[in-house]
């Protein structure tokens, strides 16, 4: 959801006016968790990991965001530092805007705050799942679900594999557990056929077979 779309036809000018295009490179830093931002970042192309450093000193992916989206929202509306950390999956392009503008538009603008606010809403419900589902599911269940996710959200290549191409490292912070026991899981999923490997890039044979994991069946 792009809490942009709220804004009238002169804020989004001057929005415009001011915004600064950045080109951001794979693996580079967005922001970084404990950063003030002073503006928010606006995904037009790549995709970004966020991640929270969890107690003991590894990352959890708690969220990929694509083109569309919104990075930083909640810090620059509570001036606060930010919980989380962005960086680059691939390279990207994003558009920087001011802090000043979003103040302003808060303020004259009450569809636009009821826009933002469902969309931090939205950011809550999405964290409340995740830390169900670490606490109630198997790796199994939560690797299914993230496939299952990645083949919804970013689509397949010309050949059938998952768009979206993440290290065995990265699906492990998303999944929420060690890259060792990720790989051996995966390799599982081979060996039945549910999925298919190619290097990094992974095909999904048998979304029924996911989604019969993925809900526990």
């Amino acid at each position: 959801m792009n809490s942009f779309k709220a804004l009238t036809k002169e804020e989004l000018k001057q929005m415009s006016d001011s915004k600064e295009t950045k080109t951001i490179k794979k693996g580079e830093s967005i922001f970084k968790e404990g950063d003030r931002v002073n503006g928010v970042f606006c995904v037009r192309e790549g995709v970004s990991k966020l991640t929270k450093m969890s107690d003991n000193g590894r990352d959890q992916i708690v969220k990929l965001a694509a083109k569309g989206e919104v990075l930083g929202q909640r810090s620059v509306i509570t001036s606060e530092k930010t919980n989380l950390s962005a960086t680059a999956l691939e390279d990207m392009q994003v558009c920087f805007i001011p802090k000043t503008h979003i103040e302003s538009s808060l303020q004259n603008n009450a569809f636009f705050t009821n826009a933002v606010l469902k969309h931090m809403a939205n950011d809550l419900k999405f964290a409340d799942d995740t830390i169900r589902n670490m606490a109630q599911k198997t790796v199994l269940q939560r690797l299914a679900e993230t496939l299952l996710y990645l083949d919804k959200n970013f689509g397949n290549d010309d050949e059938g594999y998952l768009k979206l191409v993440l290290t065995r490292a990265d699906i492990a912070d998303v999944v929420g557990t060690a890259t060792e026991l990720l790989i051996r899981t995966l390799t599982k999923l081979k060996k039945t056929q549910v999925i298919s490997t190619d290097g990094k890039r992974i095909k999904l044979e048998d979304k029924k077979a996911l989604y019969n994991m993925a809900e526990g069946i």
